[in-house]
């Protein structure tokens, strides 16, 4: 039975004004995008970004097969309390993170969440992103959820891909996931987040919970 409370997190911001927005909206985590996308910022930006971010509210630092010392500066410039590697980094990679690590994982045709057991005891969560060839993420699509089901049960696991107020309910009735991310589901436009997309994700998000919850 579940009984937990999803955890929402809203990634690619770019402005200390939207930061602050997501987190009085209610986001558990906010995240930022240091690696090659339209919404990529500079550790510069990031730190100011962040700034706007209370305590226990988590920050966490998006990279994509990025340079070990890279991210380590990151870390401790951004006070990340984990990272998320959207690229192709093997389990000795994330095992060797300075934090806990979010591994983005890409469903398509031919996922297949047994192959995923290589990265068990390396990795802190696991997010569920849609694929798309030549894209890392940020795709703006969802993926079949049926694909990823069942979720596996040796680490959390975080949907992503294409969400936004009116789909989220469904992904959390399929799947019961520990968290969802959102970034393109609730712009306004590019690089700037829609403030009422925001408070509307997050009530979507708690009206799901009070369905799937005994």
């Amino acid at each position: 039975m579940r009984n937990v409370r999803t955890r929402v997190k809203v990634c690619g911001l770019t402005s200390a004004d939207d930061a602050a927005e997501a987190v009085r909206a209610g986001a558990d985590a906010v995240g930022v995008i240091l690696a090659e996308s339209p919404r990529q910022v500079t550790l510069t930006e990031a730190e100011e970004v962040l700034a706007a971010v209370p305590p226990f509210v988590d920050r966490i630092g998006v990279f994509v097969d990025a340079p070990a010392d890279y991210v380590e500066r990151a870390v401790a410039k951004l006070d990340l309390v984990a990272v998320q590697f959207h690229g192709s980094e093997e389990p000795e990679r994330c095992a060797a993170a300075p934090v806990p690590v979010i591994k983005a994982v890409r469903v398509g045709p031919d996922f297949d969440a047994a192959a995923l057991d290589r990265y068990r005891g390396t990795v802190a969560a696991l997010l569920f992103d849609t694929y798309v060839e030549g894209m890392d993420g940020g795709t703006g699509r969802t993926f079949p959820w049926e694909k990823a089901a069942p979720l596996p049960s040796w680490a959390p696991v975080i949907v992503a891909g294409g969400l936004n107020p009116v789909n989220v309910g469904g992904a959390i009735r399929a799947l019961a996931p520990f968290g969802v991310d959102v970034s393109s589901g609730v712009e306004e436009r590019l690089r700037h987040k829609d403030r009422m997309k925001l408070h509307a994700f997050v009530a979507a998000v708690r009206a799901a919970d009070e369905e799937v919850s005994p």
